[in-house]
């Protein structure tokens, strides 16, 4: 059975691209000997991890990559293929789509208990169903969060253009001098309108041709696979979530009206909280709270926006008029700090960030009259090179990872 898994090993590893590596690989404990990758379908989970894989092995007797849904790891089980593998000498396992195999938590459990002296390294794509394991996990494992590209890496990967990433104090204080050397490197405008539309899912250098029914694909595994499966929800209700996706995807911005949305649905509003925490942990949306209301809770949510600018396009490719690019706009600077800054939605700005910042989210044109008299009030503007005082050019929020 090993020569099978061996062979499989062995195609998978091949080709894979090793010059660009994701913002969260030196980040992470490699020395750890139990790790969890989990993200987003499509932001480059498989590549981080064979990655690794060349970096540190390089030798299927030491190292082995299996993916959790292949039909030879199915038949003879996640626990019986890591111990025969062990019982030859093998010192780390990288277990791919962990999510997709029946009964992960216990095998997987069962795996790092009994082989301690042997590296864990896990990945998921559905962060639903890895979250409910996670409780049991913790203790054992160390999770880690991969987000797609930001525009920082976007440039790296498309045109070759290294630029570290910047802490948002950084940003605000010092946009000016980081422009400047910005626009040197190229039409940084354009750039950025490429990858609003088609950047921030790696698979972008496989093509453009295919990469709008991929991003679209990615939407309906996460509903037909991730959140069906999870939720135990009746593939015939998978249009009521297709449904939310396109009120918010179309609305501009979409303002949560739990009544008028159960209304519309005809579904109860308990039902409306459950798909929208669902669509939330399954990255598909991003729920924005005002500052001081539990963060958690999308019961608190006022607004709700696609997870990113790609997605929303893909949703909604009639996003044309200047009132609809402010929910690109929108959609792109709250993607790019989510992760990393506390942000909430704020009563004069657009948003709260850091416990510091309001910031304003506009056109090349947009005026300071909203937050006039605030402290740390910045316009997050599109469609300027450099920025002057505080209008800064709302590219540079995608510098931040």
């Amino acid at each position: 059975m090993l020569d099978e898994i061996f062979y499989i090993h062995t195609k998978t590893v091949e080709n894979v691209p090793l010059s660009f590596r994701r913002y969260l690989y030196d980040t992470i404990d490699w020395d750890s000997g139990r790790i969890c990758i989990t993200g987003a379908r499509g932001v480059g989970k498989t590549t981080m991890l064979l990655q690794h894989y060349h970096r540190e092995y390089g030798d299927v007797e030491k190292c082995l990559y299996i993916s959790a849904d292949n039909v030879e790891i199915c038949a003879l089980g996640l626990f019986n293929s890591a111990k025969e593998y062990f019982k030859y000498g093998g010192r780390a396992l990288i277990i791919d789509e962990i999510h997709k195999y029946p009964s992960w938590q216990i095998e997987l459990k069962n795996i790092v208990d009994t082989f301690k002296d042997r590296k864990i390294m896990i990945s998921g794509s559905s962060s639903l169903d890895l979250q409910k394991g996670k409780a049991d996990l913790s203790r054992r494992m160390v999770y880690y969060s991969l987000k797609g590209l930001s525009f920082r890496e976007y440039l790296r990967l498309q045109e070759k253009i290294d630029i570290p990433a910047f802490k948002l104090e950084d940003v605000m204080s010092s946009h000016v001098a980081i422009s400047q050397d910005l626009i040197k490197k190229g039409p940084i405008l354009k750039f950025f309108k490429d990858y609003l539309i088609g950047g921030y899912y790696p698979f972008f250098t496989e093509g453009p041709g295919t990469y709008l029914s991929k991003v679209l694909n990615i939407i309906e595994k996460v509903l037909y696979e991730d959140i069906a499966v999870t939720g135990n929800i009746k593939k015939t209700h998978i249009f009521v979530l297709k449904k939310i996706l396109w009120l918010i995807a179309t609305s501009v911005p979409f303002k949560v009206n739990i009544s008028k949305m159960s209304r519309e649905l005809g579904i109860s509003k308990e039902y409306i909280y459950i798909y929208l925490e669902y669509l939330e942990k399954a990255a598909l949306i991003n729920a924005m709270r005002p500052a001081g209301k539990a963060y958690k809770m999308v019961r608190k949510a006022e607004k709700m926006f696609i997870e990113n600018t790609n997605l929303l396009l893909g949703l909604n490719n009639f996003l044309r008029s200047e009132s609809e690019q402010g929910a690109v706009r929108e959609t792109f600077f709250v993607n790019q700090l989510k992760d990393s800054e506390k942000i909430s939605l704020s009563d004069r700005g657009d948003f709260a960030v850091g416990g510091r910042y309001t910031i304003e989210v506009g056109g090349k044109d947009k005026k300071s009259i909203q937050i006039k008299g605030i402290k740390d009030a910045y316009i997050a503007a599109d469609r300027i090179e450099i920025g002057y005082g505080n209008k800064v050019p709302l590219y540079l929020f995608g510098m931040l990872y």
